[in-house]
Protein backbone atom coordinates (compact mmCIF):
# COMPACT_ATOMS: atom_id res chain seq x y z
CA UNK A 1 0.00 0.00 0.00
CA UNK A 2 1.41 3.56 -0.66
CA UNK A 3 1.60 6.15 1.21
CA UNK A 4 -0.98 7.98 -0.73
CA UNK A 5 -3.74 4.73 -0.38
CA UNK A 6 -3.08 4.71 3.54
CA UNK A 7 -5.91 6.49 5.64
CA UNK A 8 -5.09 8.62 8.33
CA UNK A 9 -6.47 7.07 11.42
CA UNK A 10 -6.19 9.13 14.65
CA UNK A 11 -6.07 7.11 18.28
CA UNK A 12 -6.74 8.31 21.74
CA UNK A 13 -6.05 6.94 25.12
CA UNK A 14 -9.36 7.20 26.62
CA UNK A 15 -9.66 7.35 30.16
CA UNK A 16 -6.95 8.45 32.17
CA UNK A 17 -8.34 6.43 35.00
CA UNK A 18 -9.01 3.13 33.12
CA UNK A 19 -7.02 0.69 30.75
CA UNK A 20 -7.01 2.95 27.33
CA UNK A 21 -3.45 4.06 27.59
CA UNK A 22 -2.05 0.55 28.14
CA UNK A 23 -4.65 -0.82 25.18
CA UNK A 24 -2.76 1.71 22.69
CA UNK A 25 0.59 1.03 24.03
CA UNK A 26 -0.19 -2.99 23.35
CA UNK A 27 -1.96 -2.04 19.79
CA UNK A 28 0.98 -0.19 18.01
CA UNK A 29 3.23 -2.64 19.29
CA UNK A 30 1.93 -4.95 16.93
CA UNK A 31 4.04 -5.88 13.96
CA UNK A 32 2.80 -4.19 10.78
CA UNK A 33 0.39 -2.29 12.53
CA UNK A 34 1.52 0.99 10.20
CA UNK A 35 0.72 -1.08 7.04
CA UNK A 36 -2.61 -0.12 6.38
CA UNK A 37 -2.87 3.36 7.89
CA UNK A 38 -0.92 6.53 8.64
CA UNK A 39 -1.62 6.61 12.26
CA UNK A 40 -1.29 9.31 14.45
CA UNK A 41 -2.02 9.31 18.56
CA UNK A 42 -3.38 12.34 20.28
CA UNK A 43 -2.49 12.64 24.09
CA UNK A 44 -0.85 13.91 26.74
CA UNK A 45 2.97 12.96 26.98
CA UNK A 46 2.83 11.72 30.17
CA UNK A 47 -0.25 9.58 29.96
CA UNK A 48 0.92 7.90 26.93
CA UNK A 49 4.25 7.07 28.66
CA UNK A 50 2.45 5.98 31.56
CA UNK A 51 0.27 3.42 29.42
CA UNK A 52 3.56 1.95 28.09
CA UNK A 53 5.01 1.70 31.13
CA UNK A 54 1.68 -0.63 32.26
CA UNK A 55 2.26 -2.47 29.81
CA UNK A 56 5.75 -3.22 29.72
CA UNK A 57 7.01 -1.45 26.64
CA UNK A 58 8.62 1.43 24.69
CA UNK A 59 6.77 2.75 21.53
CA UNK A 60 8.70 5.16 19.58
CA UNK A 61 6.69 7.50 17.52
CA UNK A 62 7.03 10.37 15.83
CA UNK A 63 6.59 13.90 17.11
CA UNK A 64 3.70 16.41 14.34
CA UNK A 65 2.71 19.62 15.62
CA UNK A 66 -0.88 19.39 14.01
CA UNK A 67 -2.75 17.02 12.45
CA UNK A 68 -2.09 18.93 9.33
CA UNK A 69 1.12 17.42 9.26
CA UNK A 70 0.28 13.59 9.97
CA UNK A 71 -1.05 13.06 5.58
CA UNK A 72 2.36 14.27 3.80
CA UNK A 73 4.82 12.20 6.12
CA UNK A 74 7.55 11.01 4.04
CA UNK A 75 8.11 8.08 6.34
CA UNK A 76 4.68 6.55 7.88
CA UNK A 77 6.22 3.38 9.42
CA UNK A 78 6.13 5.25 12.56
CA UNK A 79 3.13 6.07 14.70
CA UNK A 80 2.92 10.19 14.27
CA UNK A 81 2.19 11.53 17.79
CA UNK A 82 0.05 14.48 18.49
CA UNK A 83 0.84 16.18 21.99
CA UNK A 84 -1.98 17.72 23.76
CA UNK A 85 -2.64 19.02 27.18
CA UNK A 86 -5.69 17.89 28.77
CA UNK A 87 -5.69 16.69 32.40
CA UNK A 88 -2.57 16.80 34.65
CA UNK A 89 -1.16 13.64 36.89
CA UNK A 90 -2.82 14.77 40.26
CA UNK A 91 -6.28 15.27 39.02
CA UNK A 92 -6.66 11.38 38.22
CA UNK A 93 -7.35 8.75 40.62
CA UNK A 94 -6.83 5.56 38.22
CA UNK A 95 -9.31 3.11 38.66
CA UNK A 96 -12.45 5.68 39.44
CA UNK A 97 -14.62 7.67 36.99
CA UNK A 98 -13.93 11.15 37.48
CA UNK A 99 -15.17 14.57 35.94
CA UNK A 100 -11.53 15.33 34.78
CA UNK A 101 -10.99 12.33 33.33
CA UNK A 102 -13.87 12.69 31.30
CA UNK A 103 -13.43 16.54 30.04
CA UNK A 104 -10.27 14.90 29.19
CA UNK A 105 -11.70 12.56 26.88
CA UNK A 106 -14.00 14.74 25.28
CA UNK A 107 -11.48 17.59 24.27
CA UNK A 108 -9.09 14.91 22.67
CA UNK A 109 -12.02 13.44 20.42
CA UNK A 110 -13.33 16.71 19.56
CA UNK A 111 -9.95 17.78 18.41
CA UNK A 112 -10.44 14.49 15.85
CA UNK A 113 -13.22 15.53 14.64
CA UNK A 114 -12.27 19.00 13.99
CA UNK A 115 -9.21 16.71 12.05
CA UNK A 116 -12.01 14.90 9.94
CA UNK A 117 -13.97 18.37 9.28
CA UNK A 118 -10.63 19.74 7.44
CA UNK A 119 -9.77 16.40 5.86
CA UNK A 120 -7.24 15.80 7.74
CA UNK A 121 -8.33 12.53 9.19
CA UNK A 122 -10.16 9.59 7.40
CA UNK A 123 -11.24 7.76 10.46
CA UNK A 124 -10.84 8.01 14.35
CA UNK A 125 -10.76 4.83 16.94
CA UNK A 126 -10.79 5.65 20.59
CA UNK A 127 -9.47 3.99 24.11
CA UNK A 128 -12.40 2.70 26.15
CA UNK A 129 -14.58 5.93 27.86
CA UNK A 130 -16.64 6.15 30.74
CA UNK A 131 -19.99 7.41 29.92
CA UNK A 132 -20.45 8.72 33.84
CA UNK A 133 -17.19 10.42 33.82
CA UNK A 134 -18.00 12.07 30.61
CA UNK A 135 -21.13 13.33 31.89
CA UNK A 136 -19.60 14.46 34.78
CA UNK A 137 -17.06 16.59 32.60
CA UNK A 138 -19.18 18.13 30.11
CA UNK A 139 -20.92 15.98 27.57
CA UNK A 140 -24.66 16.77 27.59
CA UNK A 141 -26.06 13.88 25.23
CA UNK A 142 -26.58 10.37 26.71
CA UNK A 143 -23.90 8.78 25.12
CA UNK A 144 -20.65 9.64 23.11
CA UNK A 145 -22.55 8.94 19.36
CA UNK A 146 -24.95 11.51 20.09
CA UNK A 147 -22.20 14.39 20.81
CA UNK A 148 -20.77 12.98 17.97
CA UNK A 149 -23.53 13.34 15.67
CA UNK A 150 -24.05 16.63 17.20
CA UNK A 151 -20.62 17.92 16.60
CA UNK A 152 -20.19 16.40 13.25
CA UNK A 153 -23.76 18.44 11.78
CA UNK A 154 -25.79 14.61 11.57
CA UNK A 155 -29.22 15.39 10.48
CA UNK A 156 -29.78 11.99 9.12
CA UNK A 157 -30.15 8.30 10.83
CA UNK A 158 -27.67 7.48 12.71
CA UNK A 159 -26.97 4.73 15.20
CA UNK A 160 -24.05 2.44 16.88
CA UNK A 161 -23.21 -0.98 15.79
CA UNK A 162 -21.76 -3.81 17.53
CA UNK A 163 -19.55 -6.15 15.47
CA UNK A 164 -17.88 -9.58 16.74
CA UNK A 165 -16.25 -10.81 13.77
CA UNK A 166 -18.17 -10.92 10.60
CA UNK A 167 -21.76 -10.04 12.36
CA UNK A 168 -22.69 -6.72 12.87
CA UNK A 169 -25.49 -5.47 15.40
CA UNK A 170 -27.68 -2.38 14.92
CA UNK A 171 -30.36 -1.51 17.15
CA UNK A 172 -33.65 1.00 16.92
CA UNK A 173 -33.03 2.73 20.29
CA UNK A 174 -30.38 2.39 22.80
CA UNK A 175 -29.59 4.14 25.59
CA UNK A 176 -32.49 4.80 26.99
CA UNK A 177 -34.85 3.03 30.03
CA UNK A 178 -36.61 -0.22 29.09
CA UNK A 179 -39.45 1.30 29.72
CA UNK A 180 -39.41 3.28 26.91
CA UNK A 181 -38.38 1.04 24.11
CA UNK A 182 -41.18 0.35 22.44
CA UNK A 183 -42.19 4.17 21.82
CA UNK A 184 -38.79 4.40 20.03
CA UNK A 185 -40.02 1.45 17.85
CA UNK A 186 -41.43 2.83 14.02
CA UNK A 187 -41.25 1.50 10.48
CA UNK A 188 -38.98 4.24 9.45
CA UNK A 189 -36.50 3.62 12.01
CA UNK A 190 -36.15 0.33 11.66
CA UNK A 191 -36.14 0.50 7.36
CA UNK A 192 -32.75 3.66 8.29
CA UNK A 193 -31.24 0.45 10.77
CA UNK A 194 -31.23 -1.54 8.22
CA UNK A 195 -30.24 0.38 5.31
CA UNK A 196 -27.47 1.60 7.25
CA UNK A 197 -25.84 -1.04 8.92
CA UNK A 198 -26.14 -2.81 5.25
CA UNK A 199 -24.32 0.05 3.86
CA UNK A 200 -21.24 0.07 6.79
CA UNK A 201 -20.73 -3.70 6.29
CA UNK A 202 -20.29 -3.15 2.90
CA UNK A 203 -17.72 -0.01 3.32
CA UNK A 204 -16.14 -2.65 6.05
CA UNK A 205 -15.35 -4.72 3.03
CA UNK A 206 -18.25 -7.52 3.25
CA UNK A 207 -19.53 -7.44 -0.56
CA UNK A 208 -23.25 -8.75 0.13
CA UNK A 209 -24.07 -8.62 3.71
CA UNK A 210 -27.91 -10.65 4.46
CA UNK A 211 -29.62 -9.07 7.55
CA UNK A 212 -31.89 -10.14 9.81
CA UNK A 213 -34.33 -8.34 11.87
CA UNK A 214 -35.39 -9.08 15.28
CA UNK A 215 -38.55 -9.11 16.42
CA UNK A 216 -39.72 -7.22 19.73
CA UNK A 217 -41.69 -9.08 21.73
CA UNK A 218 -41.43 -13.16 23.20
CA UNK A 219 -41.74 -15.63 20.66
CA UNK A 220 -42.24 -13.22 17.32
CA UNK A 221 -45.70 -11.50 19.59
CA UNK A 222 -47.43 -14.97 18.77
CA UNK A 223 -49.22 -13.68 16.28
CA UNK A 224 -50.39 -10.58 17.99
CA UNK A 225 -51.16 -12.51 21.27
CA UNK A 226 -48.54 -11.03 23.05
CA UNK A 227 -48.22 -7.72 21.06
CA UNK A 228 -48.72 -6.19 17.91
CA UNK A 229 -45.18 -4.78 16.76
CA UNK A 230 -44.61 -7.67 14.82
CA UNK A 231 -47.78 -7.12 12.75
CA UNK A 232 -47.94 -3.03 12.46
CA UNK A 233 -44.44 -1.92 12.51
CA UNK A 234 -41.44 -4.75 11.74
CA UNK A 235 -43.16 -6.76 9.67
CA UNK A 236 -44.74 -3.83 7.47
CA UNK A 237 -40.77 -2.24 7.85
CA UNK A 238 -39.38 -5.73 6.13
CA UNK A 239 -41.77 -5.34 3.63
CA UNK A 240 -40.84 -2.04 2.29
CA UNK A 241 -36.74 -3.06 2.53
CA UNK A 242 -37.17 -6.06 0.43
CA UNK A 243 -39.59 -4.45 -2.02
CA UNK A 244 -36.22 -1.44 -2.49
CA UNK A 245 -34.19 -4.75 -2.95
CA UNK A 246 -32.06 -5.38 0.29
CA UNK A 247 -31.53 -9.09 1.58
CA UNK A 248 -33.46 -8.47 4.35
CA UNK A 249 -35.59 -11.62 6.32
CA UNK A 250 -37.86 -11.79 9.43
CA UNK A 251 -39.14 -10.79 11.84
CA UNK A 252 -37.61 -13.95 13.83
CA UNK A 253 -37.86 -14.13 17.76
CA UNK A 254 -34.71 -13.17 19.45
CA UNK A 255 -33.68 -16.07 21.45
CA UNK A 256 -33.65 -17.75 18.10
CA UNK A 257 -31.96 -15.19 15.72
CA UNK A 258 -28.60 -15.09 17.05
CA UNK A 259 -28.51 -19.21 16.48
CA UNK A 260 -28.68 -18.22 12.86
CA UNK A 261 -26.66 -15.66 12.48
CA UNK A 262 -23.77 -17.56 14.31
CA UNK A 263 -24.21 -20.79 11.70
CA UNK A 264 -23.38 -17.86 9.32
CA UNK A 265 -27.01 -17.29 7.92
CA UNK A 266 -26.71 -13.41 8.28
CA UNK A 267 -24.11 -11.29 8.56
CA UNK A 268 -26.34 -8.36 10.52
CA UNK A 269 -28.89 -8.36 12.57
CA UNK A 270 -31.05 -4.90 13.67
CA UNK A 271 -32.41 -5.00 17.61
CA UNK A 272 -35.11 -3.33 18.83
CA UNK A 273 -33.65 -2.20 22.11
CA UNK A 274 -30.16 -2.05 23.81
CA UNK A 275 -29.69 -5.25 25.48
CA UNK A 276 -31.59 -7.68 23.14
CA UNK A 277 -28.25 -7.72 20.70
CA UNK A 278 -25.71 -6.72 23.53
CA UNK A 279 -26.34 -9.87 25.65
CA UNK A 280 -26.00 -12.32 23.14
CA UNK A 281 -22.83 -10.55 21.41
CA UNK A 282 -21.07 -9.79 24.24
CA UNK A 283 -21.58 -13.73 25.64
CA UNK A 284 -20.38 -14.74 22.16
CA UNK A 285 -16.97 -12.88 22.49
CA UNK A 286 -16.53 -9.95 25.19
CA UNK A 287 -13.01 -9.78 24.93
CA UNK A 288 -13.39 -9.47 20.83
CA UNK A 289 -16.10 -7.20 20.11
CA UNK A 290 -15.81 -4.00 18.52
CA UNK A 291 -18.43 -0.83 18.52
CA UNK A 292 -18.82 1.26 15.58
CA UNK A 293 -20.73 5.02 15.32
CA UNK A 294 -22.64 4.11 12.51
CA UNK A 295 -24.07 6.94 10.39
CA UNK A 296 -21.97 9.67 11.22
CA UNK A 297 -19.56 11.06 8.04
CA UNK A 298 -16.36 9.82 9.94
CA UNK A 299 -15.88 5.96 10.67
CA UNK A 300 -15.30 6.40 14.34
CA UNK A 301 -15.01 2.70 16.17
CA UNK A 302 -13.89 1.30 19.86
CA UNK A 303 -13.44 -1.87 21.99
CA UNK A 304 -16.75 -3.25 22.81
CA UNK A 305 -15.55 -2.99 26.86
CA UNK A 306 -15.46 -0.58 28.69
CA UNK A 307 -12.40 1.07 31.47
CA UNK A 308 -12.23 -1.97 33.09
CA UNK A 309 -11.09 0.69 36.18
CA UNK A 310 -10.60 -2.40 38.53
CA UNK A 311 -7.59 -4.02 36.34
CA UNK A 312 -6.42 -0.22 35.40
CA UNK A 313 -2.75 0.17 36.12
CA UNK A 314 -2.26 -3.60 36.42
CA UNK A 315 -0.66 -4.41 33.48
CA UNK A 316 -3.58 -7.07 32.22
CA UNK A 317 -5.70 -5.36 29.46
CA UNK A 318 -6.88 -7.79 26.75
CA UNK A 319 -5.51 -6.04 23.50
CA UNK A 320 -8.22 -7.87 20.97
CA UNK A 321 -10.93 -6.12 21.19
CA UNK A 322 -8.76 -2.58 20.54
CA UNK A 323 -7.36 -4.37 17.42
CA UNK A 324 -10.00 -5.46 16.15
CA UNK A 325 -11.35 -1.73 16.43
CA UNK A 326 -8.44 -0.66 14.92
CA UNK A 327 -8.57 -2.76 11.93
CA UNK A 328 -12.50 -1.99 10.70
CA UNK A 329 -11.53 1.82 11.39
CA UNK A 330 -8.30 0.89 8.79
CA UNK A 331 -11.29 -0.64 6.09
CA UNK A 332 -13.58 1.86 6.50
CA UNK A 333 -11.22 4.49 6.39
CA UNK A 334 -9.48 3.51 3.48
CA UNK A 335 -13.47 3.25 2.06
CA UNK A 336 -13.75 7.04 2.72
CA UNK A 337 -10.53 8.07 1.34
CA UNK A 338 -10.99 6.60 -2.38
CA UNK A 339 -14.57 7.22 -2.44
Amino acid sequence: MTIQDKPVVALTLGDAAGIGPELIARLLSQPGIADSANIVLLGDPWLWQDGQNTAGLDVPTQAVASLADVRGRPDQRLPAFLATQTIATNQVQRGQAQAACGAAVLQVLNLCMDGAKRGEVDAICFAPLNKFAMKQGGLKHEDELHHFAQYLGVTGYFCEFNTLGELWTSRVSSHIPLKDAAAMLSKERIVDAARLIYQSLQASGTASPKVAIAAFNPHGGDGGSCGREEIDIIAPAVEQLRASGFPVDGPFPADTIFLKARDGQYQAIVTMYHDQGQIAIKLMGFSKGVTVQGGLPVPITTPAHGTAYDIAGQGLADVNATLNAFRIACRMGAARLHS
